[in-house]
């Protein structure tokens, strides 16, 4: 869950990327008053979400394993946002993940499919390519700056994540979840 001070799409999804800046400092820590800073200074604009550029080319160095699990056998190309949910074939949208953990998580949000209690293992780069997919969405959506007081009106209705949230009884609350919900 957020602290009280993320009231919005756009401040929940600069949230999650400055928990993600943290696991690059502190060696996959996350430590909260780091993370306020960088939340503070990626909301001011004093410093950015990383350029897709810079992402591909530490993405080139990764080893060719399940980005899930770590396995090395049947691996495919998966969507991060899944093409039955409207996820582009293109190379930003694309990771490499065994067979298993794609049948697993079928066409689930990646916060869905891991839970809250798992998604911050993610590996960074890939959840950072994940937030800037679910930012241009929420961009082109208009959805942004919907704030948490007005979620259950703007969002919730039409929301395609429900049942996630009922799962984790966070209904109504500005979480992950919601950043999957336009999908």
């Amino acid at each position: 869950m957020p602290p009280a001070y993320v009231r919005t799409i756009r401040e929940e999804l600069l949230y999650e990327y400055a928990k993600l800046i943290s696991r690059s400092a502190f060696n996959g820590e996350i430590y909260y008053k780091f993370v306020t800073n960088r939340f503070n200074a990626l909301r001011e604009g004093k410093i950015t979400i990383s350029g897709t550029n810079r992402e591909w080319e530490k993405e080139a160095t990764l080893p060719r394993e399940c980005v899930f699990c770590g396995a090395v056998l049947n691996l495919q190309k998966d969507h991060l946002i899944p093409v039955s949910r409207g996820g582009q074939n293109v190379a930003e949208n694309m990771v490499w993940s065994c067979r298993n953990c794609n049948l697993a998580r079928g066409n689930k949000g990646i916060f869905e499919w891991l839970g809250l209690k798992k998604k911050d293992k993610l590996h960074r780069l890939v959840a950072g390519k994940y937030l800037k997919e679910l930012f241009d969405l929420h961009e082109k959506q208009g959805t942004l700056d919907i704030c948490s007081n007005d979620l259950s009106v703007k969002l919730c209705p039409n929301c395609h994540n429900i049942h996630a949230c009922v799962e984790w009884k966070t209904e109504g609350e500005l979480t992950c979840f919601c950043l999957e919900c336009i999908f």
